[in-house]
C-alpha cells in the first residue's frame, strides 16, 4: 500500500461527524440538528429533529412557525434524551454532541438529564443557552467543523473485495435489500 496513512479524527471530532451523519434524518428544512449522546466514549443515544411518530413532516408539508419557531419538529438533543429516557439509560455526567448550540429549551433539558458537557460546532439564532449552561457549570466547547467527507477507500484495504468483484453466482442474494 503506498497511499499515506489517514489521520484519526479525535474523539470530539469523530462524534461530532456522528452528529453530522445523524442530523441527516431530520425532516424540517429550517435546519438539520443532529445530537449524539455520549458517556465514557460509548453512545448512549442519537436525535434528530423531526416530527413526533404518526405526524407529517415539515420538508413534506411545510413548517407550524410560531414566533420563528417550527413547533411540530421535536428538537434532536430533546430526541436523544427520549431515547435514553424510553429505554431506562441514565445521562447522568454524559457528553452531548450536537451540530448546532442547544436552544434554550433543550439546553435546560440537558441540563436536569445530567449532561456535563455540550461540543457544538454552530450557534443557534435565538438561545439563551449559554447563561443557563453557565449556571449549571456546564462545559460548552465550540469546535471548527469536522471534515465534512467520510473517509473510506475500500480499494485501499486488501482484505475487502467489492460486491461488484465477485462473480455473479458468489453474489449474496439474501433478500437483505429489498
Amino acid at each position: 500500500m503506498s497511499k499515506e496513512k489517514s489521520s484519526r479524527p479525535s474523539w470530539d471530532e469523530y462524534f461530532l461527524k456522528l452528529a453530522m451523519l445523524v442530523s441527516e434524518r431530520a425532516t424540517c428544512p429550517r435546519m438539520h440538528c443532529g445530537c449524539v449522546l455520549v458517556r465514557d466514549k460509548q453512545i448512549l443515544a442519537t436525535g434528530y429533529n423531526g416530527s413526533i411518530p404518526g405526524d407529517v413532516h415539515c420538508e413534506d408539508v411545510g413548517c407550524y412557525v410560531v414566533d420563528n419557531h417550527c413547533i411540530r419538529t421535536i428538537h434532536g438533543e430533546m430526541n436523544a434524551l427520549l431515547q435514553c429516557s424510553r429505554h431506562a439509560v441514565s445521562t447522568d455526567g454524559a457528553t452531548a454532541y450536537v451540530t448546532n448550540m442547544p436552544c434554550t429549551n433543550c439546553a435546560k433539558a440537558l441540563i436536569v438529564a445530567g449532561i456535563k458537557r455540550i461540543v457544538v460546532f454552530s450557534d443557534y439564532h435565538a438561545t439563551e443557552a449559554e447563561e443557563f449552561l453557565e449556571i449549571a457549570k456546564v462545559e460548552l466547547c465550540r469546535l471548527k467543523v469536522p471534515e465534512k467527507m467520510i473517509n473510506y477507500d475500500l480499494d485501499s484495504y486488501s482484505s475487502a473485495v467489492k460486491f461488484e468483484d465477485k462473480k455473479e453466482d458468489e453474489s449474496a442474494h439474501d433478500g437483505c435489500c429489498g
